[in-house]
């Protein structure tokens, strides 16, 4: 009769306690997609007249950036600036094992084996339309509280930028700017068909993509290709910004950089 050592006793053990426990996690998290925890606020310090809407990273949270807000309130800038930090939904992620996690949509494909012509294909298009819809949201929201949406800038970091780009390329609704820090443009195999939706609302609305020369998780080169389509496929005004050595993050000159860009938006808006 064959008889298992007590090494591989031992190591039939721990294989069998760490599959459980995955096995326990992947059940766990295979519940129904949770829903949206509130957007998180920084009101206005005197008479609100303009809004910025900015989104948040995989696995990250609307409270991970309200830094920001209070880097420019601290310097005395856009004290009649509400900005609104959404948070995303807990959502299986498929190169995460499944695992549940903060997400606007689902990343199918690890990136390192991706091109940006392969990206183009493998994304989770019913998730990037329901993040779409939850800024869309948003954005009617302020309108119906009085501020034209002409006084509204969308955008966010990674994740939050692809959707903020992508929702800027197809809504309707005319905006003062929209930015994309570390990030790369979803649904570029249907973006002329899915930016019909917007009747050109934002044809001449600025755009603005920043993004480090050395991030390691969403590749440069897919920022450059992006601002490329934007620029030369479907005519937008995008402004590129290279950050050398910067890692796929953010630092205080590109947070320097998109103050003027808000600044010169809002200032913009206002000539209109």
């Amino acid at each position: 009769m064959y008889r298992l050592s007590t090494r591989s006793l031992f190591i039939w053990t721990v294989l069998t306690f760490t599959l459980s426990v995955l096995l326990a996690w992947r059940y766990l998290n295979t519940s129904t997609m949770a829903p949206n925890k509130a957007a998180l606020i920084v009101p206005a310090l005197k008479k609100q007249t303009a809004t910025v809407i900015m989104a948040h990273g995989l696995g990250d949270s609307g409270a991970g950036w309200v830094s920001l807000a209070e880097t420019w309130r601290r310097r005395g800038k856009f004290d009649d600036v509400k900005f609104i930090f959404p948070n995303a939904p807990n959502i299986p992620i498929t190169v995460n094992m499944g695992m549940h996690m903060p997400g606007w949509y689902d990343i199918v494909r690890r990136r390192d084996d991706t091109n940006f012509s392969d990206l183009n294909q493998a994304h989770d298009e019913t998730g990037i339309l329901r993040s779409r819809a939850t800024l869309t949201k948003l954005i009617t929201d302020e309108v119906k509280e009085g501020i034209p949406s002409e006084r509204i800038i969308i955008g966010g970091f990674s994740q939050g930028g692809a959707i903020s780009l992508f929702t800027g390329l197809t809504t309707p609704h005319k905006l003062a700017g929209v930015f994309g820090l570390s990030c790369y443009l979803v649904l570029g195999n249907k973006i002329k068909e899915f930016a019909q939706e917007s009747k050109d609302a934002n044809k001449d609305t600025p755009f603005f993509m920043a993004h480090g020369d050395a991030d390691e998780v969403v590749k440069y080169s897919w920022g450059q290709q992006s601002a490329q389509v934007l620029n030369k496929d479907l005519g937008h005004n995008v402004e590129f910004k290279t950050y050398r050595g910067l890692t796929h993050s953010a630092d205080m000159k590109e947070i320097d950089d998109l103050e003027q860009f808000i600044k010169s938006c809002l200032t913009r808006a206002e000539s209109l």
